[in-house]
């Protein structure tokens, strides 16, 4: 019986620290959603155009290259993102809008009574 707790105990352990391994890699990432575009390949159907990553780290490249943030990616376009980088919080919700919590009466176009 004691070996069963030492086991579910080593068994637990082992997967909090994968779960504390997965947040740091996660909080540690670096822009996941930034993808280099040429400005000039927009297409109304498409978005961007993804071009070498290369092609923004440089002013000498060949395309009108900058950083495009967010978006769904489709083969090698990319459309829904912005030029913007967005700004990191440390709370509220991913699109950049924080949580709001109203009390009574905090609805909109409410009257006082």
């Amino acid at each position: 019986m004691a070996d069963t707790r030492r086991r579910l105990r080593s068994g637990t352990v082992v997967l909090g620290g994968m779960g504390l391994l997965a947040t740091a890699l996660t909080a540690c990432s670096s822009d996941p959603d930034k993808r280099c575009v040429d400005r000039d390949s927009y297409h109304l159907a498409k978005g961007y155009q993804v071009v070498s990553d290369k092609n923004c780290k440089t002013t000498k490249a060949s395309v009108n290259a900058d950083w495009y943030y967010g978006g769904r990616k489709k083969g090698s376009w990319v459309d829904g993102g912005s030029f913007t980088k967005p700004h990191r919080s440390s709370g509220g919700s991913s699109s950049g809008h924080g949580v709001h919590r109203g009390g009574f009466g905090g609805g909109h176009g409410s009257s006082g009574g």
